[in-house]
């Protein structure tokens, strides 16, 4: 969601200091996240269900018909 959030505002750069080496020798490894991505929803460490898709569809169709959107 981080770096979803980093390309959608479009920054002109993005500055860092640790890298996911450094953050990962200091416990705080996210490798197994993108692991967890390629499973289904309900084969994850933590199911996931998905509700009230028509009521979001009704949202991503809202934007959809919105003239001055912008492109992601």
């Amino acid at each position: 969601m981080c770096l979803g959030a980093i390309y959608w505002s479009r920054p002109a750069r993005v500055y860092y200091a640790g890298t996911a080496s450094d953050a990962a020798e200091a416990g705080f490894d996210d490798a197994f996240i993108y692991e967890e991505l390629k499973q289904a929803a309900g084969a994850r460490r933590i199911p996931m269900e998905q509700i009230l898709q028509e009521e979001s569809s009704a949202t991503f169709s809202a934007w959809a018909q919105q003239e001055s959107k912008q492109l992601y």
